[in-house]
């Protein structure tokens, strides 16, 4: 019978011995990230303002890719239900939050984690780089960050990663919510991807730009793709938590 290799021990130790440090030497998620998304950031209404600024009224859902599930919830949005039954807040969850009119603080909880308030219905989500931690179950879900780079045109060819990157975000296990104030529904099913792109532009204004797709199999026909801006502010004076509003 033919033995197995065997390595000397003092080989196992050794290859042991640098499978730590190199493990060690490897950048955080805080320390590799390519920008800045830390400090207090102002939405921009620069699109959709009339849905946005205002709770639209009910049935005002032309532009959205429902599904016929979809719309019959629409068309029963009732705010004085929603505010009997303690759910003042189905449209403040992540999948909705950031389409209002609202101010946004990040900042790193750890290396490994970022926190963002909204004063908007006084709402936190939290981005894990890494494993997921938490069953999610409430209004932000689980959500897990990586830092998405972009694909060099020789990558195959050693080309490696190119310049730039942006952080990425998955958002599952929800509750259900809204996608508008007015009673546009996502599911519990309901995946959020979005993409957080920070722009340094002339004058010394910073933008942040957050690209989404909300993916529902059970209320939307269609991914729904939207865009938010956000400027970055230096006065925090303007910061004003809210409690949830229906209407």
């Amino acid at each position: 019978m033919r033995r197995g290799l065997r390595l000397p021990a003092t080989l196992v130790i050794a290859l042991a011995a640098c499978s730590v440090i190199l493990h060690a030497q490897r950048p955080t998620p805080r320390a590799s990230a390519p920008f800045d998304l830390t400090g207090q950031w102002v939405s921009l209404i620069t699109e959709d303002w009339r849905h946005r600024q205002f709770t639209p009224p009910k049935g005002d859902y032309a532009a959205l890719p429902l599904s016929p599930a979809g719309r019959k919830v629409a068309d029963n949005w009732d705010p004085a239900r929603d505010e009997a039954a303690g759910e003042q807040c189905k449209a403040y969850g992540a999948a909705g939050l950031l389409r209002l009119p609202i101010r946004l603080r990040i900042a790193w909880q750890d290396d490994t984690t970022l926190k963002l308030e909204a004063d908007a219905g006084m709402q936190n989500r939290v981005f894990q780089f890494g494993a997921a931690q938490g069953s999610g179950g409430d209004w932000q879900g689980l959500s897990i960050a990586s830092w998405d780079y972009p694909r060099a045109a020789f990558a195959g060819r050693g080309g490696g990663s190119a310049p730039g990157g942006s952080l990425k975000v998955i958002t599952t296990r929800m509750k259900p919510g809204y996608l508008r104030e007015n009673g546009v529904p996502y599911s519990a099913d309901a995946v959020l991807t979005e993409y957080f792109d920070r722009f340094d532009v002339p004058g010394g204004d910073s933008l942040l730009v957050i690209t989404t797709e909300v993916v529902d199999p059970e209320y939307l026909a269609t991914p729904y793709w939207t865009s938010q801006q956000f400027k970055r502010e230096s006065d925090m004076s303007r910061w004003n938590p809210t409690p949830c509003a229906a209407r």
